[in-house]
Parts: structure tokens; C-alpha cells; sequence
């Protein structure tokens, strides 16, 4: 694994020019050059990147996920984010379009964007979670980096910061913007997330091992669906209004009413079968969830 903690340094890296700011670059990627096979399997950048490429033949991975650029796609990174690119060693490059923003975090330092910038879920999104853009949202994402590259081999002056930084919040509102319009009009993945959510919490609860696995979490069923996190709470909220976390105290608390109701089991084993460690834990959620007590929800079916 190679880090880079300047962008001075991945400019070298990559046998890119020297950056005209220490601290953000701007890359035509049609200018970068071809990868070799020899470069490092992972790679990390101490600095945001945001990409809106196409490049046929390229093959990203992100942690365990592969990705590849055939279609026009805007992907962010935030800084110590693991990540490899490869060639497909039995095709040539045929072409390679887009363009390349990096970001060290000090070049935000004491403006507006350095409190806000994280607000967005997208930085945590894998790369196979990216934005496909349609052209018309390609070309205004296009036209604002366009922007950033114009101001940014500019001579700097007192304007050059607040004016990049300016355009970099609208570049960042048009992607969540983006982002939630890819989530209704995929609305048949979007669907096939939560059906494949409900047969895992499902298979979870009615595993004869559940006492010995404890409870779900939000990160161990992401990663069984091959999903970040974030992204798969981001659709559960649109199509329930819940994100992954209330879905599962939902399963949860379904089954633990149909056990109080349907056994003579005691709280405490009710409590520990579903995979809680403390009975008040239990007691707390579930009163939560129904105002009731479980002792209380069981007295209502007698």
C-alpha cells in the first residue's frame, strides 16, 4: 500500500505535472498517463478526490468492490479512503474522457464548506454506489469543474479561494441533488435492496445461532448486501422513511412481540434468544418502540 499525504506527491506519482496550487489540483484525464502494471496494488490520498470520467477498459476496486468507468459517472473519495486501479491487461485504452478535482482538507481550512463539506453522505459511498449521470447533469457538473479549472490557472489572487470554494458548495449541491434523483428513478433496485434486506433480517431471526452471533449491525448487514452503510440507509429512507438502524428494531421488536405473545418464555430468555446481552437494554427498546412495557404487552393477551 503507497499513501500520499500532498498532492505534489501523487502528481509525481502519476508523471502529472507539477500542481500550479499546492493544495488542489485540477487533471484532464485524457491527459493522465496510461497505468503500469508494475504501480502499487492499493493506493490512499490524504486529500478529497472528485471524478466525473469515463475510461473503457479501466477496472477500479474500492475495498472488495470492482468498478468500471464505460459509463460517465461522477465518484467521490474522502481523505484515507483505500483504492486500487488496474488495466485490462488483454485490452488496449481505447478512450478516456473527464476531469479530476483534488482537495486537501487545508485549502478549506476557515471557510464555510470546511464545517459543511461532511454533511454529505456521497464521500462515504463505495464506488460501485457512484452517481451515473445523465448528459444534461454531466454537462453542468462538467461546466462547474470547468470553472474551478479556469480559476485555478489563473493567477491567484484574494478572489481565487472564496471563488473555487464557491463553486465547489454548488458542485457538491447539484451531486446530492443528483443523488436523490438516481434514487427514485432506480426505484426497482432501490426495491430490491429492501426485499433483499428483509430476507437477511428475516434469516438472521430465525437463525438457530442468533444467541451466539448477538445483535445486527447497521456496518454487518451493509457489508452482507455489499453496500456502504450510508448508501443503504440513504434508500431504505426513501422508500420507508426509516433508515437501516430503525429497520432492524423493527424486525426486532416483530419478533419479540411474537414470542411474548405466542410462549411461556420469560422476558430475560425472550431477551437473550434475540441476541441481547442485558435484559434493560430489551425492556428499553421495546418500550420504546410500543410504549409498553414487555411485561405489560404480554398482560394484554391474557
Amino acid at each position: 500500500m503507497k499513501s500520499f499525504k500532498t498532492i505534489s506527491e501523487f502528481h509525481a506519482f502519476r508523471n502529472l505535472p507539477k500542481p500550479q496550487h499546492p493544495l488542489i489540483s485540477v487533471i484532464d484525464v485524457e491527459t493522465v498517463p496510461h497505468i503500469d502494471g508494475e504501480e502499487p496494488t492499493n493506493l490512499v490520498l490524504n486529500f478529497y478526490s472528485i471524478a466525473v470520467k469515463r475510461m473503457h477498459n479501466v477496472t477500479m476496486k474500492y475495498g472488495q468492490q470492482s468498478f468500471d468507468f464505460n459509463e460517465g459517472i461522477l465518484s467521490f473519495m474522502s481523505p484515507n479512503q483505500v483504492f486500487s486501479m488496474a488495466v485490462d491487461d488483454k485490452k488496449e485504452v481505447v478512450k478516456k474522457s473527464g476531469w479530476v478535482i483534488y482537495i486537501h482538507p487545508d485549502f478549506l481550512w476557515n471557510t464555510p464548506l470546511a464545517k459543511t463539506v461532511k454533511q454529505y453522505d456521497f464521500w462515504d459511498y463505495s464506488l460501485h454506489e457512484a452517481l451515473f449521470l445523465s448528459a444534461k447533469e454531466e454537462a453542468i457538473i462538467t461546466s462547474i469543474m470547468l470553472n474551478i479549472k479556469q480559476e485555478y490557472e489563473a493567477n491567484i489572487d484574494t478572489f481565487s479561494k472564496p471563488i473555487i470554494i464557491s463553486q465547489l458548495d454548488s458542485l457538491l449541491a447539484y451531486a446530492d441533488r443528483f443523488y436523490h434523483r438516481q434514487f427514485i428513478t432506480r426505484e426497482k433496485s432501490a426495491h430490491q435492496i429492501l426485499d433483499r434486506l428483509e430476507t437477511l433480517l428475516n434469516a438472521y431471526f430465525n437463525s438457530p445461532d442468533r444467541m451466539e452471533k448477538g445483535l445486527p449491525t447497521v456496518r454487518s448487514v451493509a457489508e452482507q448486501l455489499n453496500l456502504s452503510p450510508k448508501y443503504l440507509s440513504n434508500v431504505l429512507r426513501l422508500l420507508t422513511g426509516q433508515n437501516t438502524q430503525q429497520h432492524i428494531h423493527e424486525k426486532l421488536i416483530e419478533k419479540a412481540k411474537e414470542r411474548l405473545s405466542t410462549t411461556n418464555l420469560s422476558i430475560g430468555e425472550i431477551a437473550y434468544e434475540l441476541g441481547f446481552e442485558h435484559l434493560p437494554s430489551f425492556s428499553k427498546l421495546f418500550k420504546t418502540k410500543t410504549k409498553l412495557s414487555p411485561i405489560e404487552f404480554r398482560a394484554s393477551f391474557n
